[in-house]
């Protein structure tokens, strides 16, 4: 019974059952892989995108500068607590008689890829490098995977998790399978990676949207109170009008002004120049799509934050991290996200716990002997 209550517990999905040290060090690895993305991965190419009107203001480069060197500086920070982080929670996870086989290998690959990524600042790794590397990588990542979907019962959950899984599984078949046929030397096209890539992106926006889903609910219209259900209409409201705005504005525009569309495609693309530069997305789906799972995603991270819920600090890194894993620390990123999301789990109720309690008192010799008497 003591193992059944502790387990119960601890297992509650907040982040401050685990410490102060864990708590505060997810906190700010989310809180700087936030500024980190905006500052360095976006703002360092929009710089680039406005380097021919550097000419006429003279503001342009030194503020572009300067925004992309606090973004090294922070990438250099998130790096840092990343291995603090992952080595916290591998502590969290990994011990302990309640870790099962399963978690204890995810735990041991994950020790695998941080060993990797440390010897790589030392040792250029080269084609064989990043294939390993990324080989580890995707068994670490189907490791916890396969544990969270064992663990959790919720099918909106399992979903999203299977779903984000194949779509950074995409990216790391195109990664693997491109630079193995490449290190081979050979002049045959790799088998399926673009369509495998196209492919992983589609189920990456379709999981930010599944976020919401799983881990967002409290919107519905049908509800008895007022305060939630003026939150859910101004929430569905806001999306409703944003998505059909964003379908048909080419439509609109083109019929009102051919040039003011033909200027407003230009800066989309702009803007897809720089999200793919920085996150990974291409943007060959509608553009609508994008702005649904990017809603989605930040109401369902914010609404779990407020609630100090792990799932809002993994589901967070999991997307910021973007498609494109192309820096390790990005890999990491995802793998701690992984490992968030697996710590939070439902506690177990009493009529869960009664069962194991009722088998242990009429176990208990002492209990016995006293019905007895």
């Amino acid at each position: 019974m003591i193992k059944a209550a502790t387990m119960g517990d601890r297992l509650t999905g907040r982040i401050g059952d685990f410490g102060p040290l864990f708590e505060y060090t997810v906190k700010l690895v989310l809180l700087a892989s936030f500024f980190e993305l905006v500052l360095y991965r976006l703002l360092s190419r929009l710089g680039m995108h406005l380097s021919k009107m550097a000419a006429t203001h003279p503001w342009i480069t030194p503020t572009f500068t300067t925004l992309t060197a606090v973004g090294t500086w922070l990438l250099n920070i998130v790096a840092v607590l990343l291995f603090l982080s992952l080595i916290i929670t591998m502590v969290n996870r990994g011990f302990g008689s309640e870790a099962g086989r399963l978690i204890r290998s995810a735990m041991a690959s994950t020790l695998l890829l941080l060993l990797l990524t440390v010897a790589f600042l030392f040792v250029e790794p080269g084609m064989v490098g990043a294939v390993a590397y990324n080989g580890v990588a995707l068994a670490t990542l189907t490791l916890l995977a396969t544990e969270y979907l064992v663990t959790h019962r919720d099918r909106a959950q399992r979903l999203l998790v299977a779903t984000y899984y194949f779509g950074i599984a995409g990216w790391l078949y195109y990664q693997i399978v491109s630079t193995v046929y490449s290190l081979s030397g050979t002049l045959a096209a790799p088998p399926l990676v673009y369509e495998f890539h196209r492919a992983g992106e589609a189920l990456m926006v379709l999981a930010s949207m599944l976020v919401f889903v799983a881990y967002g609910q409290g919107l519905s219209l049908r509800t008895k109170n007022r305060r939630q259900r003026n939150r859910a209409i101004l929430f569905w409201t806001t999306a409703g009008t944003i998505f059909t705005t964003l379908i048909f504005t080419d439509y609109w525009l083109e019929l009102y002004d051919p040039a003011l569309a033909s200027a407003v495609r230009q800066a989309s693309q702009g803007i897809g120049w720089i999200f793919q530069f920085g996150m990974g997305y291409t943007f060959y789906l509608p553009f609508a799509l994008y702005i649904v799972g990017l809603l989605c995603w930040s109401y369902t991270v914010i609404k779990l934050l407020r609630m100090g819920r792990l799932a809002g600090y993994g589901i967070g890194l999991m997307f910021i991290a973007g498609y494109a894993l192309m820096f390790s620390n990005l890999t990491l990123m995802v793998i701690l996200g992984m490992m968030l999301l697996g710590l939070d789990r439902a506690k177990a109720s009493a009529a869960e716990l009664q069962p194991a309690a009722d088998g242990t008192l009429l176990g208990s010799p002492e209990q016995l002997i006293t019905k007895g008497a």
